[in-house]
């Protein structure tokens, strides 16, 4: 039998994370350590909201949210099971938007904008074609509402699990919705929601398109049981658990999630990312690099 100490169980979880979020088990591949040089401090800057938003781990919870969210537009979907190889490299695909999400935040303007580039090139590639109730629809991952749905569902799980997990939002929940239209803005979205009201009512407008189906409910299988390293399977079933606990019910139902009690998970996982808090270190690499280069200017 082989013997596991604490330290090990600790150091086999935070590279598990870290690999997940970066796709290196140090958390540092190359994109993170060129957060460390640029020219300028980006396009949000220390003090703003993105960087307390992103910056803090409830982005664990929400990027999981993100991912079932996004699974409930057909079009979307359809991009993700037909181009995507998350099957194959779950870890990689959530690493590479992972990557996106840090670099725009973290990075100064000229690499936001390579990144930006890069994410646009993949889309213009994306394009196929799905079943709808009145017949085949053709998408494209370039198509704006397409990208739209993407934004927000991003913005909303990220505001979502930091209004319930996180600390305080410098300009408050408005400055991080404005501050990431910005970014939407940069791969392509038009006219992103720049406030709550304007984010909520996008997604309303999304309630006839949205659906549950067979292919969702494989996707959604997949989001909750991911090629995770052992040790670090327990703490991200809390994590999925978290991101189920506050999606609304409408969602939860499409996507055949079972009702799970936000006022029982909400000390369960903050109890969870105090434990990761102390596993993963007070700040990112990413956070610390840009902190870097922006002492530096």
């Amino acid at each position: 039998m082989v013997a596991f100490s604490p330290r090990s169980v600790r150091a086999s979880i935070a590279s598990g994370f870290r690999t997940i979020v970066s796709g290196d088990p140090d958390g540092m591949p190359d994109w993170v350590a060129q957060l460390a040089d640029g020219e300028d401090a980006g396009y949000f800057g220390p003090g703003s909201a993105a960087w307390a938003v992103h910056g803090s781990l409830p982005t664990l919870v929400g990027g999981v949210r993100a991912l079932l969210m996004q699974a409930l537009h057909p079009g979307a979907l359809a991009g993700v099971s037909e181009h995507s190889r998350y099957e194959a490299d779950a870890l990689g695909r959530l690493a590479g938007t992972t990557q996106w999400l840090t670099v725009v935040t973290f990075g100064d303007r000229a690499m936001a904008d390579r990144e930006c580039a890069r994410v646009r090139g993949m889309h213009r590639r994306v394009t196929g074609t799905y079943e709808t109730a009145g017949g085949p629809k053709t998408y494209s991952a370039s198509d704006p509402d397409l990208l739209r749905w993407v934004h927000i569902a991003f913005t909303d799980s990220f505001l979502t699990t930091h209004r319930v997990w996180g600390g305080v939002i410098p300009g408050g929940e408005e400055a991080y919705v404005r501050e990431w239209a910005i970014a939407g803005e940069l791969v392509g979205v038009e006219n992103p929601p720049r406030s709550v009201a304007e984010l909520q009512r996008q997604l309303d407008d999304f309630r006839p398109v949205l659906t549950g189906s067979e292919i969702a409910a494989r996707t959604v299988d997949f989001i909750r049981n991911p090629p995770l390293p052992l040790p670090a399977r327990p703490p991200y079933s809390v994590l999925f658990a978290g991101a189920v606990a506050t999606m609304p019910t409408y969602y939860r139902t499409l996507l055949g999630l079972p009702q799970m009690s936000l006022a029982i998970m909400k000390p369960t996982v903050a109890t969870m990312l105090g434990g990761m808090q102390l596993i993963l270190g007070p700040q990112s690499p990413s956070m610390r690099n840009a902190h870097q280069r922006v002492s530096a200017l």
